[in-house]
């Protein structure tokens, strides 16, 4: 499928907006880490290696997780070594020094760790209290910067939290900066149900620029459960950042909040970019056409609007050749 031929829009530049977005890629972890049914090594290998044709540039491969927390990703060990060699940033997830000690085993140059907002999520997610948990990171994140290692810092339920409601900004300020204390080199803010809307983004974001945070450190991880992503984003882009989470497809949600429903979908995403005159470097054709073969395989169709609309013009185009 070629994307030139799929109708893609006019690129009409606004003012305030970044002139390249990094697309931090999650599909292969973030995105793989609920299905049911168990994906297939080599089918999430071949996932990754298509992602890496399309032009992103870092696509989070798996996690180093304990088998039984996510069963999907048990195959790290194996999954890691066949994919290592792509020309492509591959960051792992590390939940502790045990998980960090398998990904720096075998050459993992990017970590991440996983952190909360509040104190409910971390209780249900770690079985920590937020001071806990950050105390748990701490020797992690020291000890991968001592190899030479690239620390992302993940926080999630940034705008809202199942238990909880609606979180403080105040209180997402004080852990994003005791993250970035302890030697992260970059936080993603997650909204990891959902419910973000512009303003709370913007708020959030003036807040942490307002506090010391430098908005080169910050990517954004949107979830769609309302709708609300790519505002949520495009206010983000106007506040500065330019580090954005998505997922091929808009796979994926969170297995320890049943309220969270898929991520962004990358094409989305890409499509909006575009659109905007913002330089991705993804060949929205190839991305399209590996999502439409990964829900092959997963047996369903893919809930982006964007990969339905181009995938559909693609078949109607080659009809009627």
């Amino acid at each position: 499928m070629n994307a030139s031929e799929l109708g893609l829009p006019m690129a009409v530049p606004a003012e305030g907006l970044p002139s390249r977005v990094r697309i931090h890629e999650v599909g292969a972890r973030d995105g793989l880490q609920n299905e049911r049914a168990t994906v297939p090594t080599a089918v999430k290998a071949e996932f990754i290696r298509r992602l890496a044709g399309t032009g992103l540039t870092t696509i989070e491969a798996t996690s180093f997780v304990r088998p039984e927390w996510v069963p999907q990703l048990a195959d790290a060990e194996e999954l890691f070594p066949a994919v290592a060699g792509l020309p492509v940033a591959l960051p792992v997830l590390v939940p502790n020094e045990r998980g960090l000690d398998r990904a720096l085993a075998l050459g993992a140059r990017r970590v991440a760790v996983f952190a909360s907002a509040t104190e409910s999520f971390a209780k249900a997610n770690l079985n920590r209290t937020v001071d806990e948990a950050l105390a748990m990171f701490a020797p992690v994140v020291a000890r991968a910067k001592e190899a030479d290692v690239h620390v992302r810092g993940y926080l999630s339920m940034c705008f809202g939290d199942p238990w909880e409601g609606a979180v403080p900004v105040p209180q997402v300020v004080e852990v994003c900066k005791a993250l970035l204390d302890m030697g992260c080199d970059e936080l993603s803010l997650g909204d990891t149900i959902g419910v973000a809307t512009p303003g709370h983004v913007g708020a959030l974001l003036t807040a942490l620029t307002g506090a010391g945070v430098p908005v080169s450190t910050l990517g954004v991880h949107f979830h769609d459960t309302y709708g609300q992503a790519l505002s949520n984003t495009l206010v983000a882009l106007q506040h500065g950042v330019t580090t954005v989470d998505s997922s091929a497809g808009g796979l994926g949600g969170c297995p320890y909040a049943k309220s969270a429903t898929g991520n962004l979908a990358t094409e989305d995403l890409v499509w909006m970019l575009r659109g905007l005159g913002i330089d991705t470097g993804v060949d929205l054709g190839r991305l399209v056409a590996t999502s439409v073969w990964m829900a092959a395989h997963l047996g369903r169709t893919s809930p982006s609007r964007t990969v339905r609309a181009l995938a559909h013009a693609g078949s109607d185009s080659h009809e009627e050749q």
